[in-house]
């Protein structure tokens, strides 16, 4: 089988201090990885000398580093590294940066991560979509959903989510109602009244009550 060599390793980013004591671990960790190819380019900034190269990259604390579209703060070692490196290639990869983030109670972070490129989403309907999503997790991802109902984030979701309405597990199925009906969008009244009649009593209820709140804003 051919493989695919035209794709290049990620860029990386690094924010370090002088009196920082796990800055020197991962900034070693991280030129090892660009010695093996594994990065593409490094940039590494002292903070103390780079105070609005920090501020813009929105950096309050070291080491603070950035992977691809992945941002990650603290110590971190070099096969944690080389891990996230692997992972900014793929939608899985999206969706387990939105669990660490989740997990550690970031979601203003991972609210950022998804406005700054749609394509993000992915990762995002991987966890709304997945069973075996944690519970905690798929709270956070709701939170977020939550969060983002009033940008134009939500409309690209749409399609997804009118598949997601359609999945075996009535679980996904609840939640894609309520989604739906968050978005405000009158085009998703087809599907809540199809929901309507789904066999779970839940999912009925929700897409009910989803209807009645996107009909009565129309009066």
């Amino acid at each position: 089988m051919n493989r695919n060599t035209t794709t290049l390793p990620p860029d990386a980013m690094l924010f370090v201090a002088s009196r920082c004591p796990h800055c020197p671990t991962v900034l070693q960790a991280m030129a090892e990885l660009v010695k093996a190819g594994r990065i593409r380019q490094l940039q590494v900034f002292n903070i103390e000398h780079a105070g609005e190269e920090a501020a813009r990259h929105g950096v309050r604390s070291v080491p603070w580093i950035r992977i691809g579209p992945f941002e990650l703060t603290g110590l971190y070692s070099q096969r944690e590294l080389a891990q996230w490196v692997e992972r900014t290639a793929s939608p899985r990869g999206q969706a387990e940066y939105l669990v660490e983030l989740i997990t550690h109670s970031q979601l203003a972070q991972a609210a950022a991560f998804l406005r700054r490129d749609p394509g993000h989403r992915q990762g995002l309907l991987k966890l709304l979509g997945d069973p075996a999503t944690e519970l905690s997790v798929r709270i956070g991802a709701s939170a977020l959903v939550e969060e983002l109902a009033d940008t134009g984030f939500m409309t690209t979701l749409l399609p997804d989510l009118v598949r997601l309405a359609r999945h075996e597990d009535a679980r996904i199925r609840s939640d894609a109602a309520h989604y739906l009906a968050l978005s405000g969008d009158p085009s998703v009244r087809e599907e809540l009244r199809r929901l309507q009649q789904d066999p779970d009593a839940e999912v009925r209820e929700i897409a009910s009550e989803g209807l009645a709140v996107l009909e009565g804003g129309e009066e």
